[in-house]
C-alpha cells in the first residue's frame, strides 16, 4: 500500500493518525474531511445524543470515532453553536457564553424545592444510593413525591436493587442530568475547591467534610447491586403486569 494509503488507513483505524500524513497527504485529508461531515449530519439531525456506538455503525467502516468526533469539535469550538460530549453521545449545543440570547423564548420551569435539590445531590454524588441512605446523609425524611418529581425530570432514575434485606431500589443519574447541567460525564461535578469558591459551602463546615467523588461510570451496575427486572419494574408499577393465558 502506498504512503496515502497508510494515512487513511491510520484515521479509518483504532490507533492515533500521523498528524503530518493527516494534514499533507491529499486524499487523506478529503477522506477525513468527508467523515467528519457526515458525523456533522448524524449529530445534527438527532434530537437526542449520538453515542460513539450509533456513530460507528453509521460512519465508514473501522473509521477511528474519537478522533473523528475531536476534529468536529475543534471545527466548532470558537462557534455559537459547539459540540458537545454528553456521557457516552455527542451534540449540537448553544455556546454558554450566548445562553442569555435563549432565555428571551425559553419557557420558564418551576423551581425545584430545597429539598428536591438536595436529594439531586445526593444522588449525584453518592449514586448507586437508596431512599434510607439519602435520608441518613440528609438526617430527614424522605418522601416518595420528592424522588418522583426529580424522575419526572429525567434527571434521575432508579438503577437497580441492593443486595441487601429487603432489596431497595437504588438510584443514579442520567445523561438528561449531564446535558442539562452541561457536563460532559458524572466525574466533572464540582469538588469541594470548587464549590467553596462558588460560595455553595459555608465556612463554618466541619474540618472533616469531604465531598464524595461521583462513581468513575454510572453506566454500570455496582459490585452490591442487581438489574432490575420484568418482575421488578412491576412491582415497582413502571411495567403493565402480562396477562395469563386465557
Amino acid at each position: 500500500m502506498t504512503e496515502g494509503g497508510n494515512a487513511v488507513m491510520s484515521v479509518m483505524d483504532d490507533e492515533e493518525p500521523d498528524t503530518h500524513d493527516v494534514f499533507d497527504n491529499p486524499a487523506t485529508r478529503l477522506h477525513l474531511a468527508e467523515t467528519v461531515r457526515m458525523a456533522e449530519a448524524i449529530v445534527f439531525a438527532s434530537a437526542e445524543p449520538v453515542s460513539e456506538k450509533a456513530l460507528a455503525a453509521r460512519l465508514p467502516q473501522g473509521s477511528n470515532v474519537p478522533y473523528v468526533m475531536s476534529e468536529l469539535q475543534r471545527i466548532y469550538e470558537k462557534r455559537g453553536v459547539n459540540l458537545m460530549r454528553i456521557g457516552d453521545g455527542w451534540a449540537f449545543r448553544t455556546a454558554g457564553d450566548l445562553a442569555f440570547l435563549m432565555n428571551r423564548d425559553a419557557v420558564q420551569q418551576k423551581k425545584l424545592s430545597r429539598a428536591a435539590l438536595e436529594v439531586l445531590s445526593i444522588v449525584a454524588y453518592h449514586q448507586p444510593v437508596t431512599r434510607a441512605e439519602i435520608e441518613e446523609i440528609r438526617g430527614v425524611e424522605t418522601s416518595k413525591g420528592t424522588l418522583d418529581l426529580l424522575m419526572e425530570t429525567g434527571w434521575v432514575r432508579m438503577r437497580g436493587r441492593r443486595r441487601t434485606p429487603g432489596r431497595p431500589v437504588t438510584y443514579g443519574t442520567t445523561d438528561a442530568f449531564l446535558d442539562h447541567f452541561g457536563l460532559a460525564e458524572i466525574r466533572d461535578l464540582p469538588g469541594m475547591d470548587e464549590l467553596k469558591g462558588a460560595g455553595l459551602l459555608s465556612a463554618r463546615m466541619p474540618s472533616n467534610f469531604q465531598v464524595p467523588t461521583p462513581m468513575a461510570d454510572p453506566g454500570l451496575l455496582a459490585d452490591d447491586e442487581d438489574e432490575l427486572t420484568d418482575i421488578d419494574l412491576e412491582e415497582l408499577g413502571l411495567l403493565t403486569p402480562k396477562g395469563g393465558d386465557d
